[in-house]
C-alpha cells in the first residue's frame, strides 16, 4: 500500500487548519472572559461542561456514518442517503440535548457551584440550546466530505465560521460579557453549517439533490445506529464525567474553576493534530484490505498525533507564564495553571492517542469496545474526582484525569489489535468486500 504517513497527512492537513481555526476562537473566548471577570470565565466553564456531552452525543451519531460513507467514495450519490439517516439520529439527540442545556442553572446549583458564578448565566443556556438544535439538524456535511476524500473543502466552512466567531467575540464580549460569547457561538455555528452544506451540494455528483432528511429508512438507521449509538454513548460518558471534573474544580473556588477552564482550553490546542489525524484515518481504515494495512495506518496516525502533542507541550513548558498570561490577569489563577502544565502535557498525550485509537475502532465498526473502555476509565475517574479534589485540590483532579487517560488508551489499544486481526475476512464488518446491504446504503 502507499505510505500511510503520506496518505494520512494529505487528508489531515486541511482538517488540522480547520480545527485550528475553531480552537483559536475558543482560546480568544477564554482569554476575553478571563480578563473580563474570573466569575464569568468560571460560569462559561460550567455551561461548557454541560454543552460538551450534549454536543458529543450529536457528533457521535455523525461519526458512525464515516465507515459507511467511505465505502461509497467513488459513488457520492449513494452516500447522501447515509447522511440523511445519520441526521435522523442526531435530531433526536439534539432535541434532548437542548432541553438539558436549558437546565444548566439548576445543574450548577445542584452541584454546589458558587452563587456568584451561577448569577452570571443570564440567557447563555438558551443561546446554547438553540446552537445544539441547529447543529443536530444541519451538521454532518464536513464528515461526509472527509469520508469521501474531499477534506480540503472542509476548510472553508471552518474559516468562515471562525472569522465570524472571532469578530463577534471581540465586539460583544467586552460590552456584554458572557452573553456575547453565546451570541458569537450561535452565529458562527449557523454560518459554518450553511457553508459546509453548500460545499457538499457543489459536488458534481450531488447537483440538484436535497439535504432534507425526508422519509426515514428504519432498517438503514438501525444499521448505522449500531455504530453511532455506542460512539455517542462513549462521548456522553466521557464528557459527562469531564463535566463532573469541572464542577469538582469549581468546589475549590472561582480561581480553581477558572484555572481548570484555561487548562482544558489548552488541552484542546495540544490535541489539534490528533483530532485531525483521527478523522483522516477512519475512512482509510474502513477501506483497509488486510490486518497489516489497518495496523500500519493506525501506527502512522498515533505517531503523528503523539508528535503533535509533544511539540505543543514543549512550547507550553518553555513559554508557560507568557502563554497563560494571555488568559488571565488573576495571579492566583495564573499560579495554579502554571504548576499543572506538566500534568496537562502528560494527560494530553494519553488522551489524544486514545482519541486516535477510538476513531480507528470506528473505522472497524467496533465502537462497542470503545464504549467499554470509556466506562472503565471514566468510571474510575468519576469515583476518584471528588475525593481527589477534597484531598489535593486541582492537582489531585489532574492526576486522576491522567490515570484515567492511560487506562482508556491501554484498553483501546488492546481492542484495536484484537479486531484489526479480522480485517479482510468475510465475517468482519470492515471487510473491503462489502456486504450487499452496505453497497445498497
Amino acid at each position: 500500500m502507499p505510505s500511510p504517513h503520506r496518505a494520512i497527512l494529505s487528508a489531515a492537513a486541511p482538517l488540522f487548519l480547520s480545527l485550528s481555526a475553531g480552537v483559536v476562537a475558543q482560546l480568544i473566548s477564554t482569554s476575553l472572559l478571563g480578563h473580563q471577570a474570573t466569575t464569568q470565565l468560571a460560569a462559561f466553564a460550567l455551561a461548557s461542561a454541560v454543552l460538551a456531552p450534549v454536543t458529543a452525543a450529536v457528533s457521535g451519531g455523525l461519526r458512525g456514518m464515516a465507515p459507511f460513507i467511505a465505502a461509497c467514495r467513488d459513488r457520492p450519490a449513494e452516500a447522501l442517503p447515509i447522511l440523511k439517516d445519520a441526521r435522523w439520529l442526531t435530531i433526536g439527540f439534539g432535541t434532548l440535548g437542548a432541553c438539558v442545556m436549558l437546565g444548566v442553572p439548576l445543574i450548577a446549583r445542584f452541584n454546589g457551584a458558587p452563587r456568584e458564578v451561577t448569577a452570571e448565566f443570564g440567557v447563555l443556556p438558551v443561546l446554547l440550546a438553540v446552537q445544539v438544535l441547529l447543529s443536530s439538524a444541519g451538521s454532518g456535511a464536513n464528515g461526509m466530505l472527509t469520508a469521501l476524500g474531499r477534506s480540503r473543502q472542509v476548510l472553508w466552512s471552518s474559516l468562515s465560521s471562525t472569522a465570524t466567531g472571532v469578530v463577534l467575540h471581540l465586539t460583544l464580549v467586552p460590552r456584554i460579557g458572557i452573553q456575547g460569547t453565546g451570541i458569537a457561538l450561535l452565529a458562527s455555528t449557523a454560518l459554518g453549517v450553511t457553508v459546509s452544506n453548500v460545499f457538499l451540494l457543489r459536488l458534481p455528483e450531488l447537483a440538484g439533490q436535497s439535504l432534507w432528511p425526508g422519509r426515514p429508512r428504519p432498517r438503514e438507521i438501525v444499521r448505522m445506529a449500531k455504530v453511532g449509538i455506542p460512539m455517542s454513548a462513549t462521548l456522553v460518558i466521557k464528557f459527562t464525567v469531564m463535566g463532573g471534573v469541572t464542577y469538582a474544580a469549581a468546589r475549590t473556588g472561582a480561581q480553581g474553576a477558572a484555572a481548570h477552564a484555561i487548562l482544558t482550553s489548552l488541552e484542546g490546542f495540544l490535541g489539534l493534530a490528533a483530532f485531525a489525524v483521527a478523522q483522516a484515518v477512519t475512512p482509510e481504515i474502513a477501506r483497509a484490505a488486510s490486518p497489516d494495512d489497518a495496523r500500519r495506518l493506525n501506527r502512522a496516525a498515533v505517531t503523528i498525533a503523539a508528535t503533535g502533542v509533544l511539540t505543543g507541550a514543549l512550547v507550553l513548558l518553555l513559554l508557560g507564564e507568557t502563554v497563560l498570561g494571555l488568559f488571565t490577569s488573576d495571579a492566583a489563577v495564573l499560579a495554579l495553571a502554571l504548576a499543572l502544565l506538566p500534568l496537562l502535557g502528560t494527560y494530553a498525550l494519553a488522551n489524544n492517542c486514545a482519541i486516535v485509537m477510538s476513531w480507528s475502532l470506528t473505522g472497524l465498526k467496533r465502537t462497542t469496545w470503545t464504549l467499554g473502555s470509556a466506562i472503565a476509565g471514566n468510571g474510575m475517574l468519576a469515583l476518584m474526582m471528588i475525593p481527589a479534589a477534597a484531598a489535593w485540590g486541582l492537582t489531585g483532579l489532574w492526576v486522576a484525569l491522567t490515570a484515567s487517560g492511560v487506562l482508556i488508551l491501554g484498553s483501546q489499544t488492546t481492542g484495536f489489535r484484537r479486531h484489526s486481526a479480522r480485517v479482510g475476512s468475510a465475517l468482519h464488518p470492515s471487510s473491503a468486500a462489502l456486504s450487499s446491504g452496505d453497497r445498497d446504503a
